[in-house]
């Protein structure tokens, strides 16, 4: 635990759950879910900047605002889905792990606001999850899924898995393709210190899933995309 710790424990945590209770007043009158996702990403902005945290993003061009994606990442960091909201232009949910769902006031306040919580490792809930994940693109909105399933300890790319491509083909959004470098030296896993640092988030080009006849083609062409930026990046 370090200074920067105590600043996410005792006023970025009390700042998030003020942000929670007044989500949940708003979607008393508006139920979209589009108030919860502009507070987390102004959270998002205010988490980096009292953190120290510098974030290039390359790639700007590669998307439009107006359209929606199925958004996928690698996955490094605790910081990488508030850094996400906060960096990238678009009006974004993200599939999230079951434990979040089950939170006080977090976990009504990420449903209500689209968010998809998956739990690993039961197929059939697993299944209903990715169905859910399809309608979030039919809606009109972009959704984040981290295709590796969990954070990389290194920073290094692992292996994607297969759902996050269904969800794509099934749900007709194409896909944009984001790599992370530097996440891993912020919240290293398995730590509570948070380290000031630079983050580079690459925005790669979308790939139409409709140009690929299988799942597997479409996750081998996602995850080349992914790891292209990767090794160009990662030094530079």
């Amino acid at each position: 635990m370090n200074f920067r710790t105590l600043i996410f424990l005792f006023i970025l945590i009390p700042i998030m759950f003020f942000g929670i209770l007044l989500t949940l007043l708003i979607n008393l009158f508006d139920p979209s879910g589009n108030s919860f996702h502009k507070i987390a990403a102004w959270w998002g902005r205010l988490s980096a900047k009292l953190f120290g945290i510098s974030i290039e993003v390359i790639g700007r061009e590669n998307y439009s605002p107006e359209k929606n994606y199925l958004v996928i990442s690698n996955h490094a960091g605790m910081a990488d889905i508030p850094l996400l909201l906060g960096t990238m232009n678009l009006n974004l949910r993200f599939m999230a792990k079951e434990e979040l769902g089950k939170i006080p006031l977090l976990g009504r306040a990420l449903r209500q606001a689209g968010y998809v919580m998956i739990k690993r490792g039961q197929n059939r809930e697993a299944l209903k999850s990715l169905f859910a994940a399809t309608e979030v693109l039919k809606n009109g909105h972009s959704l984040h899924i981290f295709p590796e399933g969990t954070r990389s300890a290194t920073g290094e790319l692992l292996p994607f898995k297969r759902g996050a491509f269904r969800v794509a083909r099934e749900g007709g959004a194409p896909v944009l393709p984001v790599t992370i470098i530097g996440s891993h030296l912020i919240t290293p896993k398995k730590s509570l210190i948070i380290n000031k640092g630079k983050i580079k988030v690459i925005i790669g080009k979308p790939i139409q899933p409709s140009s690929f006849g299988t799942v597997e083609e479409l996750m081998n062409a996602c995850s080349e995309a992914v790891t292209a930026n990767f090794k160009r990046y990662s030094n530079s």
